[in-house]
């Protein structure tokens, strides 16, 4: 039965075969990328090439995967852990792909205490010890540089998750200051709730304001999409996002 069930999912994903005729295509799809050298660029796609040899993808129901898709995925998952390594996405081995979003049952404890079991649409969705879930849709709708990105988004989360349940602090690199982080992070959290309270505007999108896991998710996505307007708007964020993905995407960024 496995046999014939990996025998379908190989025959609507591509193959991990690659020609480099594919990649341009795929990073066409992620126009963000646009900014960044060639050399960088290149290191990139060295990384997702490998992603992809790494984690399956598994389409759910009919859903057929095109290759620029598969790519384009892979170069968005690659990119914060562009100097980090694959080491930091152990623990899960697949990529599930609905074609759009999906409905999600979980519960949820609220400050009384009380469990509540909710069910919702989303696009996408990162278990602790499971695989990372994503609709197709949303996918092709990140790398575009307006602070959106499922990917990102998730995988920021499997970040956060490696040492336990997600808090908003994932490990931190040797020498990285854990008050910097704290301090950086909780003010700005601070400001984006009392902002969002008051409807004012916000950098980032007021879902980030729901739990500081979901902040740290939500500030890595516009750190990888809009980087100068995470600088702007939360200097510190930005700086300690830098350091812990050791990265400074900013600097590719054309001059405004």
């Amino acid at each position: 039965m496995l046999q014939r069930l990996w025998r379908a999912w190989g025959s609507r994903v591509p193959s991990r075969q690659h020609a480099a005729d594919d990649w341009p295509a795929a990073f066409a799809r992620v126009p963000v990328l646009a900014h960044w050298p060639a050399a960088e660029r290149e290191r990139l796609r060295q990384l997702a090439a490998r992603l992809l040899a790494d984690k399956a993808l598994e389409p759910v129901g009919d859903l057929i995967v095109p290759r620029t898709d598969a790519l384009a995925l892979a170069l968005q998952a690659a990119l914060p852990v562009l100097n980090l390594g694959l080491d930091w996405y152990r623990g899960w081995h697949a990529m599930v792909l609905y074609p759009g979003e999906f409905r999600s049952r979980f519960t949820e404890v609220d400050e009384a205490g009380v469990v509540h079991e909710i069910e919702d649409w989303r696009g996408g969705e990162s278990w602790t010890a499971g695989p990372l879930i994503l609709s197709l849709s949303d996918v092709q709708a990140g790398g575009w540089g307006d602070g959106y990105n499922v990917v990102v988004h998730e995988c920021a989360h499997k970040l956060d998750q490696l040492d336990g349940d997600a808090n908003g602090c994932p490990p931190l690199h040797a020498g990285m200051d854990r008050g910097a982080w704290s301090e950086a992070f909780a003010a700005a959290f601070r400001d984006l709730r009392r902002r969002a309270l008051r409807r004012l505007h916000t950098v980032l999108d007021p879902y980030a304001a729901e739990s500081p896991a979901e902040f740290f998710a939500v500030a890595s996505e516009l750190f990888f999409e809009d980087p100068p307007a995470l600088r702007r708007g939360y200097p510190a964020v930005y700086d300690q996002l830098g350091l812990f993905y050791r990265q400074d995407p900013a600097r590719f960024w054309p001059a405004s």
